[in-house]
């Protein structure tokens, strides 16, 4: 049996998580069933801005139950989150290279509203390993998983902690200039401003 790669289904990952696919060349197999942990990259993105990194949270609704498996995160759509993230990213790369290229394919998630958070981000990581070119299977967990028989990254990649590839090179970034080479953002910072070259730069 091909070994798989365990990881979450993260909102925008960062540029570190398709390092870890990139290098690995596993079989994909992502977490429907763990417990959902509040401050990780689930929810969040980092992109780089004018005044230096902005973090994109995609607001959840919260339940009464303490533990809630991944697969039953609703998303919140009390106020108008995806218009908000929208033009974040349009103002933060609308001037980078490549952006008008993938315009259309990003902006789909920010017009069309999705009920579940692991639903949203599995989307978003098709088209992601598409526009990067990489040919990996998707599986799913049957249930939740204590144990992993290959390599299992659920905890590794946070944002509170020193990413897996650190000796990463720079490349050009739209505000480099101002703010100088910002490590380790979401992939969406990477694709608009290397484009077809980024499957090369991991």
């Amino acid at each position: 049996m091909e070994s798989q790669l365990l990881l979450p289904a993260f909102y925008l990952p960062p540029v570190s998580y398709f390092h870890t696919i990139k290098s690995a060349g596993l079989h994909l197999l992502l977490d429907r069933f763990e417990h959902y942990p509040k401050q990780t990259y689930r929810t969040r993105a980092k992109i780089g801005t004018a005044n230096g990194i902005l973090e994109l949270f995609v607001p959840i609704v919260h339940g009464r139950k303490e533990h809630v498996a991944m697969k039953d995160v609703r998303i919140n759509y009390e106020f108008d989150w995806q218009r908000l993230h929208w033009m974040s990213l349009q103002t933060a790369y609308r001037s980078s290279a490549f952006f008008e290229f993938y315009e259309d394919d990003f902006a789909d998630f920010y017009t069309k509203k999705h009920s579940f958070l692991f639903d949203f981000n599995v989307l978003q990581l098709e088209l992601i390993l598409k526009c990067l070119k990489l040919n990996c299977t998707l599986t799913y967990t049957e249930s939740y998983q204590d144990v992993q028989s290959g390599p299992d990254l659920r905890r590794a990649i946070h944002p509170k902690k020193q990413n897996l590839w650190a000796d990463h090179k720079p490349y050009h970034q739209v505000f480099q200039d101002k703010n100088g080479f910002l490590s380790d953002l979401s992939i969406v910072d990477l694709l608009f401003n290397q484009g077809p070259q980024s499957k090369s730069y991991l």
